[in-house]
């Protein structure tokens, strides 16, 4: 019943036709070292893009995403962070974001400048994962993970360890692909 309803709220919500792109490699991200990350750029890799915030119960999970691209980035996957304040848990500020998460969590991996992922001002990739999949972050570190062509090949959310046998056996069938 409740997919129901979430099915046609999601059918009623207008999205932007921005946002109604092909696949989620057709989306670009204002990166936090300044400039852009284009997932267009990540062509036949798997990507884990997962919304962050710095002041979360969850913020541990940053261990896991940077275990992740330690050890899957070499075979191919990209883990993307995507700072978030919309579960007003993260800094204003992008510069206190990033020495945050490099200082307490020695992160390498990409990450987005600061981004909205839920409501009417959420990121065009977040709105095309809503209209893809009925997808929307409900807490931070809730996760997407996108196939080599950008599509979505599942969700996941906080509670889901990246390094979880739930995340990593899509990874790795990606991988063997």
């Amino acid at each position: 019943m409740l997919r129901l309803i979430v099915a046609i709220f999601v059918a009623l919500t207008p999205v932007p036709l921005s946002a109604m792109q092909s696949a989620a490699r057709d989306f670009t991200f204002a990166s936090i070292d300044g400039g852009e990350i284009s997932l267009a750029a990540f062509r036949g890799q798997p990507v884990l893009v997962t919304n962050t915030a710095s002041m979360c119960g969850f913020a541990p999970l940053y261990d896991g995403l940077q275990s992740m691209q330690e050890s899957y980035g070499p075979k191919g996957l990209v883990v993307l962070a995507v700072p978030s304040t919309d579960f007003n848990q993260e800094y204003a500020d992008a510069a206190q974001v990033k020495e945050f998460c490099e200082v307490n969590f020695s992160l390498t991996l990409p990450m987005t400048d600061i981004t909205t992922v839920k409501g009417r001002d959420a990121h065009p990739f977040y709105q095309w994962v809503r209209a893809e999949t009925g997808f929307v972050p409900r807490w931070n570190f809730n996760k997407v993970l996108l196939d080599g062509e950008g599509a979505v090949v599942a969700t996941f959310g906080s509670t889901d360890r990246p390094t979880s046998r739930k995340v990593t056996s899509q990874i790795d069938a990606l991988l063997a692909e």
